[in-house]
């Protein structure tokens, strides 16, 4: 069900933002494991113009993704940006193995902001995610504050959170708002339900990262099962579903692939009848799994 000229979908809000609701990720752009270079730097470039061709307004990156190397492609790509809306996110760092320790004091996330400002080549990013660590269990005061002046002075447009629990969210809101949170999330993986639904409540996009299972691509009966029916690919059932499952989600699928990148576009005219939704829903992470 590949489209070579489909649209990215309809729009949702991204804080004060309206953007397509399929954008872009930009992580695969880097080498294997998210570090160093790509292997083919003019695919990455070409992928990143086909994205926008495509009606993608909305790109995701980080400059702890190679590190540099997404936000270096996507400026040889894509600069000066016009009409993009580029989210990226601090809070973390790459060590020299690869690892990618937690970057969360005052200087670190000044600098992050900076480094990715920087890299990009632009004065002001659309928005910036402050992504928690996993099981941070301390105050996000300190750190969504710190972000909070940066966008008192002009260097970020909107703030986000990522990796956060509901308790968490509600505490960035009572510090400033909140456009988007990025959280783990898709058919399978569905441990923020709760909170997706709280977003919507909210008025706060919901963004899943991993919404076709990250290293570990999705694979199930019940999925493979839908999409035969609808002549479609499994993964563009995936995104399907997640686009029906809550007005307040926006895609950010990554590949560094064209025909993968049409093919995920073209998953925003897939329409899923009550049977598909009901066999989708009823997908379990056990069965996935078996």
């Amino acid at each position: 069900m590949t489209a070579p000229h489909v649209s990215a979908g309809g729009t949702a809000a991204l804080g004060t933002t309206e953007v397509h609701r399929m954008g872009y990720g930009a992580m695969q752009l880097a080498g294997p494991h998210v570090f160093g270079p790509p292997a083919d730097r003019d695919a990455a470039v070409a992928v990143l113009r086909r994205a926008v061709e495509l009606g993608v307004d909305h790109v995701d990156t980080s400059d702890f993704y190679g590190p540099h190397v997404t936000n270096e492609v996507l400026r040889e790509a894509l600069h000066p940006f016009d009409g993009l809306t580029l989210v990226t996110k601090v809070g973390a760092r790459r060590d020299a193995d690869g690892g990618w320790p937690s970057a969360m004091t005052r200087e670190e996330l000044v600098t992050g902001v900076h480094d990715n400002l920087h890299h990009l080549g632009v004065e002001q990013l659309g928005a910036v995610n402050l992504r928690l660590p996993d099981s941070w269990t301390g105050s996000l005061e300190e750190p969504f504050t710190v972000l909070r002046e940066l966008q008192e002075q002009g260097l970020v447009a909107q703030l986000g959170v990522s990796n956060v629990s509901a308790a968490q969210l509600d505490e960035a809101l009572a510090l400033g708002p909140v456009a988007c949170v990025q959280n783990s999330y898709n058919l399978v993986l569905r441990e923020h339900d709760a909170l997706v639904d709280h977003c919507a409540e909210l008025g706060v996009a919901f963004v899943p990262f991993f919404p076709l299972g990250g290293f570990s691509p999705l694979q199930h009966d019940g999925l493979t099962a839908v999409a035969t029916r609808l002549d479609a690919t499994p993964m563009q059932v995936a995104l399907a579903w997640l686009l029906q499952r809550s007005p307040a989600i926006l895609l950010i699928p990554g590949t560094s692939s064209v025909a993968h990148l049409e093919e995920n576009i073209a998953a925003t005219s897939l329409v899923l009848g009550p049977q598909d939704v009901t066999e989708l829903d009823d997908v379990t992470e056990l069965d996935a799994l078996a």
